[in-house]
């Protein structure tokens, strides 16, 4: 009897805890910020030195609060930043307190990659979630975070989600009447627009508490994310805010400032890792229309001593052309720029042969996808100095500027191009494409991936845009493939001349 009578009090006491920790986490429903200083034990244990949040932290806690005493329309946060400055942390404590100061909160986590939101956005909440006061209250998985109480598990969750276009369920079914939702795009520069898209058309049920913040490196001067901010079309429906990672007092200000000897505070470099501030180039581009524009007009100056190089990109689909394109060192205007349409891997082989012997080429660089295998093949039957180059192969960082990195080889290539349009002269038009050249260089975008790689936009997702192949751009590109011998000289004796393109195929 005395042992039923000892457990009785004890689940008696545990029950009369969790009513009393239930009523204190109720306090703190409309105070986020209240909430982060009382749920952890900040100065203690692991918190020894953390007096508490960062100055720009309590902005937006204070900001959300605000913003919940209303719920006539959803609360938008926005968050552009440098490196280092504790957004983790904070998408942590947002969605513990959203979670655990109202019964049935549902929401949704997201982020640029599967890999950022497994390895770092959902460890940094787990990281939180073990020094919350109130983590008996919740059982936390590899995908999501919900109420140890069974009745709940299903309708009081937050889940982890990674986002596909071609998947949109889980933000379309944002529904959550008369209670709170919660949604959290993290590293949100680089999430689709269709899913920004989806999530909006979903977070439509009235009087209910609708809570959605996007932060993020400000990587790409276009999208979603973009429009958050100051001049972006639906900045007036969001509260943002600009965080310098300079300003944060547990950033590593020796690495910062290296970047800001290295690169100069206003480059792109520093304004995107840094600053928090949005890259200057142009809205839509990799490499600044101004910029080869600027190329365009400069005088050529004499380089006589460069070897000539050859970039060879070859058509894959009979709307695209095949380009030919000659640069000797800064000059990249007066020698031969040949497109062609049609034509078979061995008539483009015959091209190649025919302009390396016209101008004493050192090496031609053949993009070897798809059909350019070919020509790259008969060019080698030839032996005439050639290498095939993989457009999504790994990027080699050669000749490139210090501390840039590229996820592949063609944004290292098209990095190199933006290097050489500094110094480098360009033409404006090209017989036989109807797009004036520098408007094609510009058309490509990019983006910075988890590794802070440039990644080029693919051709396709520029289709899908209604830009077409930038060839001339990529036959240009390809001459910046590697780096090449001053001197070096093709060794025409070993080049067949009077070569005929369908001898060989006779012989086979």
């Amino acid at each position: 009897m005395r042992a039923v009578r000892a457990l009785t009090l004890i689940s008696t006491s545990v029950a009369l805890m969790y009513d009393e920790l239930i009523s204190d986490l109720a306090e703190y429903a409309n105070d986020p910020l209240g909430f982060v200083y009382w749920a952890f034990t900040w100065g203690e244990a692991e918190l020894i030195n953390s007096p508490g949040p960062e100055p720009w932290q309590v902005d937006i806690l204070s900001r959300l609060g605000e913003g919940l005493l209303s719920i006539d329309e959803a609360i938008r946060l926005a968050v552009k930043s440098g490196h280092g400055i504790g957004k983790s942390a904070l998408v942590a404590w947002i969605i513990l307190w959203a979670i655990s100061t109202m019964e049935d909160t549902k929401g949704v986590v997201t982020a640029n990659t599967e890999n950022q939101l497994k390895t770092k956005t959902w460890v940094e909440v787990a990281t939180w979630y073990r020094r919350f006061i109130g983590k008996e209250l919740f059982k936390m998985t590899a995908t999501a975070m919900f109420s140890t109480d069974p009745e709940h598990a299903a309708t009081w969750r937050i889940d982890m989600v990674p986002w596909s276009t071609k998947n949109t369920e889980a933000f379309a079914g944002l529904h959550n009447q008369g209670k709170r939702i919660l949604v959290i795009f993290d590293e949100a520069s680089a999430i689709d627009d269709l899913i920004w898209e989806v999530t909006e058309g979903a977070l439509t049920d009235k009087n209910t508490q609708i809570i959605w913040c996007a932060f993020g490196n400000p990587t790409k001067n276009s999208g979603r994310f973009r429009d958050c901010h100051d001049g972006g079309k639906f900045a007036k429906r969001w509260n943002s805010l600009t965080v310098d990672s300079r300003l944060v007092s547990f950033t590593n200000k020796g690495q910062i400032k290296e970047w800001v000897d290295d690169y100069g505070v206003d480059s792109d470099f520093v304004r995107i890792r840094v600053r928090g501030l949005f890259p200057r180039v142009d809205e839509n581009s990799f490499i600044s229309l101004d910029l080869a524009i600027e190329a365009t007009s400069r005088p050529i100056y004499p380089s006589m001593d460069e070897p000539i190089v050859i970039g060879v990109d070859v058509a894959r689909f009979g709307s695209n052309n095949t380009v030919l394109y000659a640069r000797q060192g800064r000059n990249a205007r007066t020698l031969p720029i040949k497109v062609f349409n049609g034509l078979s891997t061995i008539e483009v082989a015959q091209e190649v042969v025919l302009m390396m012997n016209e101008l004493g080429a050192a090496i031609a660089f053949i993009d070897e996808g798809g059909v350019g295998g070919g020509v790259l093949d008969n060019c080698r039957h030839m032996r005439i100095p050639c290498q095939g180059v993989h457009f999504g192969g790994k990027a080699t960082n050669l000749n490139l500027e210090r501390g840039v990195k590229y996820k592949n080889k063609r944004s290292e290539m098209y990095g190199a191009v933006r290097d050489f349009l500094k110094e480098g002269a360009i033409p404006l038009r090209i017989r036989g494409v109807e797009i004036e050249f520098p408007e094609e260089l510009s058309g490509p975008t990019y983006s910075l991936n988890e590794k802070d790689q440039i990644v080029l936009e693919r051709k396709e997702a520029m289709a899908r845009r209604g830009i077409e192949s930038p060839d001339v751009g990529d036959a240009l590109a390809l001459t910046f493939a590697y780096p090449v011998s001053t001197g070096r000289k093709v060794q025409t004796a070993r080049v067949a001349k009077n070569y005929d393109p369908f001898a060989l195929e006779r012989l086979l």
